[in-house]
């Protein structure tokens, strides 16, 4: 049987990924150390999904590996090669606040980590798609020199401006702007993934995600800003809204949506490509849009806080341009946009509090 190797697989994104490919018939090695528990506490912890994906799932070997140990990385790979059907890179250290603590830890898994998986894919499996997911910290703080309007309710780009439309493209400059360690990390990681398909050949691919979210999203305050918001309004905790009034804005993709892209990568692979990938205008909210939805959901009151100070790098306004991808790949449709997403983590997360 043909095996997909899976970091991150305890993840939202990896977690996805080992249940559709899963239900595909594959064979999933699914590799997650749960730093997240380290990263944001036992409440981010990751443990419980993979604990319910190696009892339930049939085709599902578990992996408790560091990206960084490439010596036990290479032992995996061994055990599966010529089975690797394609390789498909989620770990990660995901805030930038929390790289600033700690930046030699941040880097050794966003950037070093990356490379020892793209080594073991052209040693191992030279031949399988290598899907990666970057992020939009990429362009650092470019975003917010945009001539932006402030709004009743949300920040929005001037409509004279060539991304009103669709959002902004890949063609945005990674340079001379402050992308926070983190953003450095990944730029690195995002480089080097596209390096390994143009200079190597491999069937290589980047997705820059925007807010990527779902239900089994572990939100914590530092990272997953649509998840830890449902948590608190659900939990009736205090939000806080670090700068910008709470009207910045981001483009939400569910964990479905951009697994679905992965599969249409999967079946018709490019080599070095880039594709931005979130919500576009399809499924954007800024934060005081999605605290009103959630108490029109709820019926009560959202308990949130308004601070003066932003976070450094924060991007004010953010939608993604997926047209390079939908022409690439134009059967890849959405199912979920904002409101849906927020009414099925609502549900979700009311039902996960019915049972603590």
């Amino acid at each position: 049987m043909k095996t997909i190797i899976i970091t991150g697989s305890g993840g939202l994104i990896g977690g996805e990924a080992v249940k559709f490919w899963q239900e595909k018939g594959y064979n999933i090695a699914g590799i997650d150390n749960d730093m997240r528990a380290y990263f944001f506490g036992k409440e981010a912890s990751t443990g419980k999904n993979v604990d319910n994906y190696k009892n339930t799932l049939r085709n599902y070997q578990h992996f408790q590996v560091d990206v960084r140990d490439i010596a036990q990385l290479q032992t995996i790979f061994r055990q599966y090669n010529g089975e690797i059907a394609a390789v498909i890179h989620t770990a990660a250290q995901p805030s930038h606040d929390w790289a600033a603590r700690e930046p030699l830890t941040d880097f050794s898994i966003n950037a070093n980590g990356t490379l020892n998986m793209l080594e073991m894919a052209k040693q191992y499996a030279f031949d399988a798609p290598f899907i990666f997911t970057s992020t939009n910290k990429v362009y650092g703080d470019t975003p917010n020199k945009l001539p932006l309007v402030e709004l009743d309710t949300r920040w929005e780009i001037d409509k004279s401006h060539s991304y009103y439309e669709n959002g902004i493209d890949e063609s945005m400059s990674l340079d001379n702007s402050k992308h926070s360690i983190f953003g450095a990390s990944k730029v690195a990681a995002d480089i080097m993934v596209q390096e390994y398909g143009k200079y190597f050949g491999m069937k290589t691919v980047v997705f820059r995600g925007g807010c990527l979210t779902g239900p089994t999203h572990c939100g914590a305050e530092l990272h997953g800003f649509l998840a830890y918001l449902v948590h608190c309004a659900v939990t009736k905790k205090e939000y806080r809204i670090f700068g910008y009034k709470g009207k910045q804005v981001r483009d939400n993709i569910h964990s479905h949506d951009l697994i679905n892209a992965f599969w249409h990568f999967f079946n018709k692979p490019g080599q070095g490509e880039v594709y931005n990938m979130g919500g576009s205008r399809h499924s954007n909210i800024s934060m005081l849009e999605a605290i009103d939805k959630l108490e029109t959901l709820l019926g009560y009151r959202m308990n949130y806080t308004l601070l003066e100070e932003a976070r450094i790098g924060d991007h004010i306004w953010y939608i993604s341009d997926v047209k390079k991808f939908q022409r690439d790949y134009p059967e890849w449709k959405y199912e979920y946009n904002s409101d849906r997403i927020l009414e099925e983590m609502t549900a979700t997360e009311c039902e996960k509090q019915k049972n603590y």
